[in-house]
């Protein structure tokens, strides 16, 4: 598949799932992105327009973040790294933002390890 095409997949992709999901105070948005050497993951208040709370493997809150990675084992870590972060700020119900990303692999790791964190989706 061409390149363009992957891009312009992955937009519609994300449209189509930002089009369903939308956060608010009692239960915020959990949005996750995945770049090719890191991973984000922020709790968004959408009607306010703020985050509530962040984790990330450049976070500095992140145990050994030089060997984390943008892989299933680093989601795994992240994933819980993000649930102790947002159960800090009291938020314990969210909806689930995986971006273009399918809803496997890496994402898949980082949502079981945030429910194991307690979480609930």
């Amino acid at each position: 598949m061409r390149s363009d095409k992957k891009v312009k997949m992955a937009r519609l992709r994300h449209w189509r799932v930002r089009k369903k999901v939308c956060g608010t105070r009692q239960r915020p948005r959990m949005s996750v992105r995945f770049s090719n050497e890191n991973i984000y993951v922020q709790f968004i208040d959408d009607e306010a327009g703020v985050t509530l709370a962040s984790a990330s493997t450049l976070h500095k809150s992140a145990p050994d973040r030089a060997q984390l990675a943008a892989n299933a084992a680093g989601a795994k870590k992240i994933g819980a790294l993000a649930a102790a972060a947002a159960k800090d700020k009291g938020i314990i119900k969210v909806v689930f933002d995986r971006g273009s990303a399918k809803f496997h692999g890496k994402v898949k790791a980082l949502a079981d390890a945030a429910r194991q964190g307690g979480l609930q989706f």
